[in-house]
């Protein structure tokens, strides 16, 4: 496993994390194993891949529990990193909750779930409209004071956001979801998080399954799959979306490689600075995944990467 450091100071992460949250959340709740899902968290972790990212958020908590299940008798092993700041409507609606004393309660609800005594990095992961950024950041701040928290992390901020907070706290890592598929609204931040050294934590790097070249239409979803609601796996969407993957699946082709291993290896040939973090229940997907570290792309590959068709469908939360 290739490596890299977490912020300035922060301790040693494969390049290649581990999304958790499809393990008991949004993606085929007619499919989901616990005791499955904590074999493949353990076998991750035996494979090399020690950055783990849950959040409160999670299936009401849940996706906290199993993955603090995953770890017990291996704390040592893992750089464990969850979030939190939004809060789940009856609807399944997510709204931010971003204010202190919210967000106090929110870090040790998820050290009781995770049964640890620290959090290594904790993502905020909205910025609330209602709630100042310097309120937010600073609450959190305290609880690395505190010792319950090691490093602190932002969403998708504008770099004067990302100032504004780190004249209060420094911050290791950005959260986002970027891909093939997604790689809007980064621009300005790039440089400042190269800048800073601050890791940029690539969620959803296969752009919710699309790039793996697996999904051509709805119907390849799960019933009940989250996915169904949003605006990329819509029929005509999907469809325009999977001759993106088909073009991912020609540069694979040159390598003896799967889409997505090569959307992988694009985003680590980003920078150093970068974590994707795919998730996936399988063990063979797992592997398949870390596969992607070992893909070189030539200057060929990554022209025709750049020019892919343009996707259908913005990012969701």
């Amino acid at each position: 496993m290739r490596t890299t450091t977490m912020g300035r100071d922060g301790p040693v992460v494969g390049r290649l994390g581990l999304g958790a949250m499809g393990l008991s959340y949004r993606y085929a709740p007619g499919t989901r194993d616990r005791t499955k899902a904590v074999s493949l968290v353990q076998e991750a972790v035996d494979l090399g891949v020690n950055l783990v990212e849950t959040a409160d958020a999670y299936a009401d908590g849940e996706n906290e529990r199993l993955i603090g299940e995953a770890i017990r008798g291996r704390r040592d092993e893992v750089v464990l990193c969850t979030g939190g700041g939004l809060l789940g409507n009856p609807d399944g609606v997510l709204r931010p909750a971003g204010g202190p004393q919210a967000l106090r309660d929110a870090v040790d609800e998820s050290l009781r779930r995770l049964e640890v005594d620290h959090i290594d990095l904790y993502l905020l992961r909205r910025i609330d409209p209602a709630v100042p950024l310097t309120e937010s950041w600073g609450a959190l701040a305290e609880q690395v004071w505190a010792g319950k928290i090691r490093m602190l992390g932002l969403p998708v901020v504008t770099v004067e956001q990302a100032r504004e907070a780190e004249a209060v706290h420094e911050a290791a890592a950005i959260g986002a979801e970027v891909s093939l598929f997604t790689r809007c609204g980064l621009d300005d931040v790039v440089p400042y998080a190269v800048e800073r050294r601050i890791a940029l934590l690539a969620g959803a790097p296969l752009g919710r399954g699309l790039l793996t070249g697996a999904l051509s239409r709805p119907e390849d979803l799960p019933p009940g799959d989250w996915r169904h609601t949003q605006p990329r796996f819509a029929p005509r969407a999907i469809r325009h979306n999977h001759a993106l993957a088909q073009a991912v699946a020609q540069v694979a082709a040159r390598h003896e490689a799967t889409p997505a291993q090569v959307a992988l290896a694009w985003l680590l040939r980003l920078g150093d600075h970068v974590v994707p973090l795919p998730g996936t229940r399988a063990s063979y997907h797992l592997a398949e995944n870390l596969g992607g570290a070992r893909v070189r792309l030539t200057e060929q590959d990554l022209t025709d990467l750049e020019f892919l068709p343009y996707p259908a469908g913005s990012a969701e939360v």
